[in-house]
């Protein structure tokens, strides 16, 4: 194995990536470079992940069987963290398992939070069209570099797989809608995201209010820049958590007229992306990671969850005569009902969470591709996780470990789970991620055929204790959402919808007063006053 960190460009505050100045000779390439600046708690899944930060952040790592010219498949991979934290140099990321089957895998670092997402009209220049999207700035620059480097690390530069996880994954879908990284890759997986872009207005609102709290008076990029980074990023989080109860996602992608000239998921439905090969798919109970450590949940009743059902489609901008959270509430639960399942409360609410922030923009996004002529396939990830006695179940980040063949940590595996069972999803998940890279199509011996997504059939890959193909699994629930939200790319995900909030999720009134909790306290886990998207 080799595995080098090379830097790529400088970063300056608030501006596109720089080129790197060259250097002669031969350069040392053995540690993790500095990671993106983020609050103090955003980085660190395990112990021994790097830690220093530094706004000359932007390195990637190459992990490659050898420096030959064998054209292998190539692996490029977005973390997540909220947009605000984490880096790809996390344990949890470090693949050789994916590398053990041929593939090269790289791992990048972009800007988070104020300084990779801030967008204002008065940060427009005249060498970037727009005013915002650093953060993706960055990745295009990182896909870049692999373009023009990687055959040198023994990989093939037309055969490039883009993927990420959380805000990584809703990365990966903008890019499918900007012009600019047409051609930089040839597939993409998205786990646990889809297309997500703030409008113009609500982006200069979060600037507006992180000018104020830095105490700058007019926004302007001279005055910006002049902040040293730790005072932008202690500012940023005194203003995310004033938004949306510092649940949401203040810090995003925005659609800035440059590098997403429209919202992401019009451009895919317009068939932008249609000669990228996909790979989708998301856990069984996302939220659980989020709402597992709320325990006011537990009493939640009936009317305390169509309140709260009723602020997410508020902050989304659905009005109430066009879904009402009595009838989304009321179509769960005869769905759950009708398959035997459990109907509580708090199961209501978190499987109508689930869908609502990541399945069924997911297969709505799948649906859209396929309708432009692309190429889809679809997976379901069940396995649960054993933290505290299985409560977490299959929730948020829990497929991480598995792809990236990293379970086995003495860390992560309080998280993932180990064991022969372990072994064999292992087993198969890296060698469908290996093959989707290698060939656009992830069947293996394992998991047995994996046929195209088609909205009629909607085969559905089900990745857990046992692996099987599953036809439209949930589509009760499906279908009742899909026919309420119109067409997919009209603006947005949601036909006609003006969300009233700038964050993934809407301001949640507190479940006795403790919507706000932490999440549980898995690798990953960050400071906040509540909940968050990775």
């Amino acid at each position: 194995l080799h595995a080098s960190n090379l830097s790529l460009h400088d970063a300056r505050p608030i501006c596109p990536p720089q080129p790197v100045e060259p250097w002669a000779g031969t350069r040392e390439a053995g540690e993790y470079g500095p990671i993106a600046p983020q609050p103090a708690a955003g980085a660190g899944y395990v112990p021994d992940d790097p830690a220093r930060r530094d706004e000359d952040c932007l390195s990637l790592n190459v992990y490659t069987p050898a420096c030959d010219a064998a054209s292998r498949p190539v692996m490029v991979f977005l973390h997540g963290g909220a947009f605000v934290s984490g880096t790809g140099s996390s344990a949890m990321y470090r693949g050789l398992a994916l590398v053990g089957r041929g593939v090269v895998l790289v791992t990048i670092n972009y800007r988070l939070g104020a300084l990779g997402f801030l967008a204002h009209p008065c940060l427009a220049e005249p060498t970037h069209e727009g005013f915002g999207n650093w953060g993706l700035a960055d990745q295009l620059a990182a896909l870049a570099w692999v373009r023009d480097n990687i055959s040198g690390f023994g990989g093939d530069p037309a055969r490039v797989t883009l993927f990420g996880e959380s805000a990584g994954a809703m990365s990966v879908a903008d890019l499918l809608g900007a012009p600019a990284a047409a051609g930089l890759f040839r597939r993409a997986v998205l786990q646990s995201g889809a297309a997500l872009a703030a409008s113009p207005a609500a982006s200069a609102r979060v600037a507006e209010q992180l000018g104020g709290e830095l105490g700058i008076g007019e926004l302007s990029r001279e005055r910006l820049s002049a902040v040293p980074a730790d005072e932008i990023v202690a500012a940023q989080t005194a203003v995310a958590g004033r938004i949306d109860r510092g649940i949401g996602l203040p810090f995003q992608p925005v659609v800035d007229g440059g590098l997403l000239p429209v919202h992401p998921a019009t451009a895919i439905a317009a068939g932008a992306a249609a000669h990228v090969e996909l790979l989708v798919g998301t856990n069984a109970d996302e939220f659980r990671f989020f709402s597992f450590a709320i325990p006011d949940l537990s009493d939640l009743d009936d009317r305390r969850a169509e309140e709260v059902v009723g602020a997410y489609l508020s902050g989304a901008g659905v009005p109430a005569e066009r879904l009402h959270a009595h009838d989304l509430v009321e179509a769960y639960r005869c769905a759950r009902l009708a398959r035997g399942e459990e109907t509580s409360s708090r199961e209501l609410l978190e499987a109508i969470a689930t869908d609502w922030l990541f399945r069924l923009p997911a297969l709505r996004l799948a649906d859209a591709q396929r309708r432009a002529g692309g190429r889809v396939r679809a997976y379901l990830f069940t396995w649960e996780s054993p933290f505290a006695g299985g409560a977490l179940r299959s929730c948020h980040g829990l497929e991480l470990p598995f792809v990236f063949g990293t379970y086995n940590h003495p860390i992560i595996g309080l998280f993932a789970g180990t064991g022969p069972e372990a072994d064999r999803l292992a087993a198969t998940i890296g060698d469908c991620w290996a093959s989707f890279a290698a060939s656009g199509d992830p069947s293996s011996r394992q998991s047995g055929e994996w046929p195209a997504y088609e909205p009629g059939r909607r085969a559905t890959m089900v990745l857990g204790t046992a692996v099987h193909l599953e036809e439209a699994p949930r589509e009760a629930e499906r279908a009742f959402l899909d026919e309420r939200l119109g067409r997919y790319g009209v603006g947005g995900p949601i036909e006609g919808a003006e969300p009233a909030s700038v964050a993934l999720l809407a301001e949640v009134p507190p479940v006795g007063g403790a919507l706000a909790a932490e999440p549980p306290g898995r690798p990953g886990s960050r400071e906040g006053s509540g909940p968050r998207a990775d």
